[in-house]
């Protein structure tokens, strides 16, 4: 039996290009892949699957979704093979008690998903099941749902959020994609969410609505940011946080990512 507790890791995964491209944050998620101990299985928070209600992909083999458009056909081509895992999936119906977790067996791993973590494990062969976000309910409810995933960190389960901190599409400058900079509301908010992450002021986080108008352009709608609450949620008080990836692109997004560890993982 597993008795080390887990890593955790929150993914800023960007533009899908970044699952064929060759650039510095495809090299950050290689390199962390290369620090971690190698888990079991992998549960996924992705920004890609919302839900009304809650639901775990629990087939043996689950599909690589494309959901996105306009991209070069070479990116579509992709296929990232990881099994399922049945059991995983049961573990984190069972951990859940305050909701209802549903089985699921059409989903499978979208690009929230696949697109990172083929470069921290690109032999396909950890186990992958993905937990969705439920959209009907409220930061505070995710927050606190979490938490209660705790017990698989010790079953040798690396947790993931695959998301954006800092996500506005509509405000991006589209014909400077590969820039790295960011518009002054988006560097304020990202500087403040920083803060709040080492400072361990998740209260801040949770209620992010709370905190001004640089937050409120950062953060249009949830779903790319809740992963990170579920990161959060699961941090426990000894663990260090080690932030990389950590740049913004086309002024209205970051890459930030986040690696939790406890001293007994090295």
């Amino acid at each position: 039996m597993i008795t080390d507790i887990m890593p955790l890791l929150f993914l800023g995964h960007g533009n899908p290009m970044n699952a064929i491209e060759e650039n510095e944050f495809v090299k950050g998620f290689r390199e962390v892949g290369r620090q971690i101990p190698r888990p079991r299985a992998i549960l996924c928070i992705s920004a890609h699957w919302e839900t009304r209600g809650t639901f775990v992909t629990s087939m043996e083999k689950p599909r690589t979704i494309h959901d996105f458009g306009g991209f070069p056909k070479e990116l579509y081509k992709i296929v990232y093979p990881a099994p399922g895992s049945p059991a995983l999936a049961r573990d984190t119906i069972e951990a859940i008690t305050s909701a209802r977790v549903e089985p699921d067996f059409q989903w499978g791993l979208d690009h929230g998903t696949w697109s990172v973590i083929k470069h921290i494990y690109p032999d396909a062969s950890v186990p992958i099941v993905q937990l969705s976000l439920d959209y009907t309910k409220t930061s505070d409810y995710h927050y606190q749902l979490a938490r209660e995933l705790s017990p698989l960190r010790k079953k040798g389960v690396l947790i993931i959020g695959s998301g954006n901190m800092v996500h506005n599409l509509r405000l991006a400058a589209w014909d400077r994609m590969n820039d790295t900079f960011a518009y002054d509301w988006a560097a304020e908010a990202d500087a403040l969410m920083k803060k709040f992450i080492l400072e361990d002021n998740h209260t801040a986080l949770i209620n992010y609505g709370a905190q001004g108008e640089s937050f409120r352009l950062a953060i249009p709608t949830p779903e790319h940011y809740l992963p990170l609450l579920y990161i959060l949620a699961l941090k426990e008080k000894q663990e260090t946080i080690t932030l990389f990836n950590d740049k913004p692109v086309a002024g209205s997004m970051t890459m930030t990512s986040i690696l939790f560890f406890s001293k007994l993982n090295p």
